[in-house]
């Protein structure tokens, strides 16, 4: 049985360091919610498979994540590849649209 529990990240963070403007929404317009499912061991440190985190780039929503996390969950994020809308990006300067989904898959053990 699929664990459906849902938990809310804090907004947060800055603009990574290197953003440019046209990356990211006015700063005086709240941040767009973006969906993460969180997978195996990511799902376990935070107890719930989903989160709603309020984030401009993929920085912000790393950020969100990790603030007041315990060390372990911080630990298994970073390890972690993350999925936006279905690709995989490593650049935390990258733009959130409203109703982006983000997955972040913790590196998997076996074959």
């Amino acid at each position: 049985m699929t664990d459906t529990r849902t938990a809310s990240a804090r907004p947060g963070g800055s603009v990574a360091p290197g953003a440019a403007a046209s990356d990211v929404s006015a700063p005086d317009s709240p941040a767009p919610e973006i969906a993460v499912r969180l997978f195996a061991g990511a799902a376990a440190e935070f107890g719930a498979d989903e989160a709603t985190v309020r984030a401009r780039t993929v920085g912000e929503l790393v950020h969100a994540l990790t603030a007041g996390a315990t060390p372990e969950a911080t630990r298994v994020i970073g390890r972690s590849s993350l999925l936006v809308d279905g690709v995989a990006c490593t650049d935390h300067r990258r733009a959130l649209a409203p109703g982006t989904r983000v997955d972040v898959l913790p590196p998997f053990a076996g074959g």
